[in-house]
């Protein structure tokens, strides 16, 4: 479904942060409080109900009350037997849903008492600013100016249904860690039901106008060292931290464009398409490979290309030409192009944060869509010779080429397409 003519209020939504300032006081105000104290060596069926009953045999114990300590020893027992049976409900529990890995691993922590602890950088003062240099280091090199283009008369802006946002409200995981605007998941699912209609609003005028507000579109990188001692920045991976609301609207937006995408699309294309997995890229690799091995004289040459930081080096205005040939509307196209620009990055240690760059280069790390696009951007990377084959899942490609006679040409052709292919598309 699509909307024309929604424009009115927009400024006012994209200025300030009514709507950020009220999911703060509700989400401040609304839910109880709980307070627990944990105690060293403190046994996992300790109970307040245990602890009370234990603080009453202590007490019958220096008064010298014989009776009154026959009978709190009882209840101690009986109560000592009661939070070991509780305790060990709920570990079970843990394993009764095979599909809920979350749910078993938290199980097997509990058994193990298995306290993950995660490298850290070191608190450098300038450590951080480093770090989001070298993050967007891809900028400096993109040149192309990103230019909206003006969408024809009978161009319709996508139109997003309450019944649709209150889904995808519905669906948010909530253990997820918010974004820079620190709007919590749980808040958005428990509150799916209120947020709704206004979300929609909120949503479809920002699809109209082919906008994104700057407070969405805002990315927190929190570094993750890949071992105990950081030599270099490169052996820092960025963890992205972006708006969870902005997720839900990227939800929304990704499933239209799927619907638009012919079936035949890169049918080599095993990732973000139904009924495909990696398992799938794997099984037709290896049946092309031994389809053709099972006749005499040949064999098959390989090639694993993974790109680095594929979805940093994306130029958004190639994207959007590569979007509107797949026959995505000019509004459709202009709002992922203004989502992809104009966007602050900034990165946090501890209780540090850098200075904020923005970017518009690349795909947010984090996101929703920056998969999907990636795949899009990639789609007519395809071998040329029919008997040739590029594999890919994501920015993971396989080149498969089956070899005759020992005759390389159309393999190291390829190749050299190949590479030419991705020196003009900027990977």
């Amino acid at each position: 479904m699509y909307i024309n003519g929604i424009g009115q209020g927009y400024q006012d939504v994209l200025r300030n942060r009514t709507i950020q300032n009220l999911f703060f006081s509700h989400a401040n105000a609304m839910p109880p409080v709980l307070t627990i104290t944990t105690r060293p060596n403190q046994k996992p069926w300790m109970t307040a109900e245990v602890r009370m009953l234990l603080r009453t045999h202590d007490s019958a114990f220096r008064t010298g009350d014989r009776e009154a300590l026959r009978k709190t020893r009882a209840q101690l027992s009986r109560a000592n037997r009661e939070a070991k049976r509780a305790h060990a409900q709920r570990i079970h529990g843990h394993f009764k849903d095979t599909r809920n890995t979350r749910c078993m691993w938290e199980g097997i922590q509990a058994i193990t008492n298995y306290r993950k602890t995660s490298p850290s950088c070191d608190s450098d003062a300038t450590l951080q600013d480093a770090l989001n240099d070298f993050y967007a280091w891809f900028e400096a090199q993109n040149n192309v100016t990103a230019e909206k283009s003006i969408p024809p008369q009978n161009d319709q802006a996508l139109y997003l249904t309450a019944a649709d946002v209150r889904r995808t409200l519905r669906g948010v995981n909530p253990w997820k860690a918010a974004g820079a605007d620190n709007i919590l998941g749980r808040v958005l699912r428990e509150c799916a039901d209120q947020l709704a209609d206004v979300l929609t609003d909120i949503f479809n005028i920002f699809l109209s106008c082919a906008v994104v507000p700057t407070c969405f579109k805002t990315t927190t990188i929190v570094p993750v060292p890949k071992k105990p001692t950081v030599s270099c920045l490169n052996d820092c991976p960025p963890i992205a931290l972006t708006s969870i609301i902005m997720k839900c609207f990227e939800r929304l937006v990704m499933r239209h464009i799927k619907t638009q995408l012919p079936p035949s699309l890169d049918p080599l294309q095993f990732a973000y398409r139904s009924n495909r997995s990696t398992d799938d890229a794997i099984s037709t690799t290896l049946h092309l490979a031994l389809t053709h091995l099972d006749k005499k004289g040949t064999y098959v040459r390989m090639l694993f290309i993974d790109f680095s930081s594929a979805f940093n080096t994306i130029v958004p205005q190639h994207l959007i030409g590569k979007l509107s040939l797949l026959g995505l509307n000019t509004s459709l196209c202009n709002w992922i192009l203004y989502f992809l620009t104009g966007r602050p990055q900034s990165v946090r240690i501890g209780s540090s944060t850098s200075n904020t760059t923005t970017l518009s280069t690349g795909a947010p790390q984090g996101s929703v869509l920056s998969p999907l696009l990636f795949t899009l951007l990639t789609h007519v990377c395809a071998a040329m010779p029919s008997w040739n084959h590029i594999i890919k899942f994501t920015d993971d490609m396989t080149v498969v080429d089956p070899i005759n006679k020992d005759n390389e040409s159309a393999y190291r052709e390829e190749v050299r397409e190949l590479v030419s292919w991705c020196e003009v598309n900027n990977l």
